[in-house]
């Protein structure tokens, strides 16, 4: 990890800036290439669903078959890609989508591909991108430096939409001239390149000597940090109450067109590439904007801009007006994502990463789903126009709502590792490493003058334990004994507290001397460990390690 760094650094990491990275530039242009197979898979799916059944709610399910496991499968495969090696783990989930594509491919070509089959296999595909998707967003940091992280992660967007504008166009070509096996054999191919890059990245793993969390107790970890981390929580809150309202716009445009506009389907490929331009536009402008305003500014102005364009759309039925406000709605779409995406990778350390990437990209997927859904049913009930303009006025509450949740500070969180724990000793004997919950107590002799303060960042601490692993935490002071303070945390088992050493951060660091500024001159926290003596469970504890200094903890 990097230090951290002030955002006019920005600055300086211009927009194309992490292409200069050699990794970063080779797996991006992959992924790009990759991006633009799955758009033509999707035009060759949904036009042999079409020829085939001449369903709407057949050509809707393989757009559902795509989607669903992004909502099922997001946050299992976080929790796999932070405790697996990632490398190796990105490329199983490519060979798998390979594969997949490949037997549409030949399933095609012998003219054996029936509705239930696409959708399944669809499916299937769905399922390797929701596995991957986590991983593949967190390896970004591991691939440029800090300072360039939000241009990366803009390139990112940028690339999806290049592939939006392209691969639509260039799959009603593979599938008028060539068919739909050539479809979904180039579909197949586009993951080999990914494959290639990633056999080619010699990636360094994190140095530890612990053996890896197993899928559950990583899953419970992950969501336990999150619980305790108020930024990856502000990221949660603000993704979830502006896709719902925004997915307004996407999902009702082709109906908005055809319907209120009473334009053709070039209209709406026009409008839909405006929207592309717009978003290429944004995510170019982002590493500038970035170096003048904060993230929580960016995503307000943003998201009002959005909403604006929401209103718009209900009112306006000038088309050439329309085609800028789609731009428009492009550029503050990219932003708001940028701007959240950029917070959500810096705020948390690289143990728990992708898990923490994978809830947001399950708020992200759900909140798209579900608000499609849902102004879909309000558009019927009582008309698009009507539709679009709550959904805008929605955003506008939302965007004041969601002021009180802030990103900013991800920007100065120093979230390496730190290590400054010493290795505690196990005089108690090794089999108290088995044996089961280890408490662990801190005894802090407190300047009179000083309490209400210590409280306050004991408060800070206690959230740092908890996220580092502690199931229980508590503080307490002693009754006889004035300016005496306890604290207490209990963590599953003795390798559960390794881990914590291993967990601990800068900023942790930075609060632990805080504290000690605060104690009695000539004191230090006294440190004891306690676990499991009889393994027969007759409730005895023993103490595991003797006094530590006011560096352990």
């Amino acid at each position: 990890m990097h230090p951290p760094v002030p955002p006019s650094i920005d600055a300086v990491a211009g927009p194309w800036s992490p292409l200069k990275q050699p990794t970063f530039r080779s797996l991006w242009l992959a992924i790009l290439i990759g991006n633009i197979g799955t758009w033509i898979h999707d035009v060759a799916a949904t036009w042999v669903m079409a020829e085939a059944t001449g369903s709407p709610l057949m050509v809707a399910m393989v757009q559902s078959a795509t989607t669903l496991p992004l909502v099922l499968l997001a946050i299992v495969a976080g929790a796999l890609a932070d405790i697996v090696d990632r490398r190796r783990y990105l490329i199983l989930a490519q060979l798998w989508m390979c594969g997949v594509a490949g037997l549409l491919a030949l399933l095609a070509h012998l003219d054996l591909l029936r509705p239930w089959t696409l959708i399944a296999l669809t499916f299937a595909l769905g399922i390797g991108a929701a596995m991957a998707m986590p991983a593949q967003q967190a390896t970004t940091p591991e691939l440029v430096p800090r300072p360039m992280l939000g241009p990366a992660v803009a390139l990112g967007s940028l690339g999806i939409n290049i592939a939006r504008a392209i691969g639509p166009a260039l799959g009603g070509l593979v599938v008028a001239r060539a068919g739909i096996e050539w479809a979904f054999a180039i579909n197949a191919l586009s993951f080999c390149g990914i494959v290639a890059v990633l056999l080619r990245w010699k990636r360094e793993r994190p140095a530890s000597s612990l053996p890896p969390e197993d899928f559950a107790t990583a899953l419970k970890a992950g969501l336990r940090y999150v619980r305790y981390a108020g930024v990856v929580q502000s990221v949660l809150i603000k993704s979830g109450i502006f896709f719902a309202f925004a997915s307004a716009l996407t999902a009702l445009l082709p109906i908005l067109v055809r319907q209120e506009l009473r334009a053709s389907a070039g209209t709406y490929g026009l409008m839909l590439g405006c929207i592309g331009l717009g978003a290429i536009c944004g995510a170019l402008t982002m590493p500038r904007l970035r170096a003048r305003f904060s993230s929580d500014r960016l995503v307000l102005f943003a998201s009002l801009a959005y909403a604006g364009c929401m209103l718009l759309s209900g009112g306006l039925r000038l088309v050439p007006a329309l085609y800028a406000v789609a731009a428009l709605a492009g550029f503050s779409w990219i932003i708001v994502l940028s701007s959240l995406q950029v917070a959500a990778q810096t705020a948390v350390p690289a143990w728990v990463r992708a898990r923490a990437l994978s809830l947001y990209i399950t708020v992200f997927s759900a909140g798209m789903a579900l608000g499609s859904l849902g102004w879909g049913a309000v558009a019927q009930q009582w008309g698009t126009a009507t539709a679009l303009v709550t959904a805008g006025l929605a955003t506008v509450l939302a965007a004041g709502l969601g002021v009180r949740f802030r990103l900013d500070d991800a920007e100065r969180l120093d979230v390496s590792p730190s290590r400054h724990w010493p290795e505690p000793a196990m005089e108690a004997g090794e089999g108290i490493a088995h044996a089961g919950p280890i408490v662990v107590t801190i005894e802090y002799r407190v300047l009179p003058t000083q309490r209400g303060e210590f409280l306050r960042l004991m408060q800070r601490l206690g959230r740092t334990r908890r996220r580092d692993g502690a199931v229980r935490w508590e503080l307490t002071e002693d009754a006889q004994r004035p300016g005496v303070h306890r604290e207490r945390f209990e963590l599953e088992s003795w390798l559960a507290h390794l881990r914590q050493h291993e967990r601990v951060t800068g900023d942790e660091r930075r609060l632990q001397e805080q504290l000690l500024q605060l104690l009695e001159p000539g004191t230090r926290p006294e440190v004891r460990h306690f676990g499991l003596h009889a393994p027969e469970g007759n409730g005895s504890d023993a103490k595991a390690s003797g006094h530590g200094s006011a560096e352990d903890r």
